[in-house]
């Protein structure tokens, strides 16, 4: 939840000054970075944001699959928590577009055009998703609409997640629903949810103020260039 709240309000942030066309959205980004009020740090909580969020729910996911969380009767939250992956992994790609350096062109074309697989209609798919019949100004106009919708979507989907949740409740290494002998929330999971918390924040101050291009790729720092595809992608 701390995650989704510092996507959605420095993204908001971003978006203020962010310009959704392939002519401007690099130059967009610098400005961001070198004359925007404090944009620099803006853009590092956004991006290492991104992947602490993701760190965070790959964790859960592997206490869900340990704990069998999967299962009846609790499916159904499993099930909200699968939607809010595949909404994220749409989130996290839209958005690795934007910046409109090399590693964004062409991870929007490579992932893109693996829909051309599917038959008969895949390469009406990716017409669709391009706005065209090349990765051009529709291209990055729609990944922008999508990137700043998607996580409302997240946040409604996270908020039936959570009743859903509240419905059942959580799961334990035992798997036992027996609730005669409980422990108190305060102090027990108070002072291990505070313990995570602070964990959680040394690690994303770590990452944001000393390495904050260290989960980023040196390519997606220069502008996009169809002619010229990043040397670790090539074909041998």
């Amino acid at each position: 939840g701390i995650c989704l709240v510092i996507q959605i309000v420095s993204g908001i942030l971003l978006a203020t000054h962010y310009i959704p066309d392939i002519k401007y959205a690099f130059n967009s980004v610098q400005f961001i970075m070198r004359d925007a009020p404090e944009g620099w740090l803006i853009r590092y909580i956004h991006a290492n944001g991104a992947s602490m969020f993701f760190i965070i729910v790959y964790s859960h996911i592997c206490r869900g699959l340990y704990y069998g969380s999967f299962m009846k009767p609790r499916q159904w939250i499993w099930s909200s928590g699968v939607l809010l992956l595949l909404l994220m992994m749409g989130t996290a790609f839209t958005g690795y577009v934007l910046p409109w350096g090399q590693m964004s062109f062409w991870g929007a074309t490579v992932i893109t055009s693996m829909v051309t697989v599917i038959p008969i209609a895949g390469s009406y798919i990716a017409e669709w998703l391009w706005g065209g019949y090349v990765i051009k100004e529709p291209t990055i106009r729609r990944f922008f609409v999508v990137h700043y919708l998607l996580p409302f979507i997240i946040l409604g989907v996270t908020i039936l997640h959570l009743a859903l949740l509240h419905k059942e409740g959580s799961n334990n290494p035992i798997g036992s629903d027996f609730n005669g002998d409980i422990l108190p929330f305060y102090p027990y999971f108070a002072v291990k949810d505070l313990f995570a918390f602070a964990c959680f924040l040394f690690c994303f101050c770590f990452f944001v103020l000393y390495y904050p291009n260290y989960l980023n790729h040196p390519d997606n720092l220069k502008r996009a260039d169809p002619l010229k595809t990043p040397a670790h992608i090539v074909p041998e």
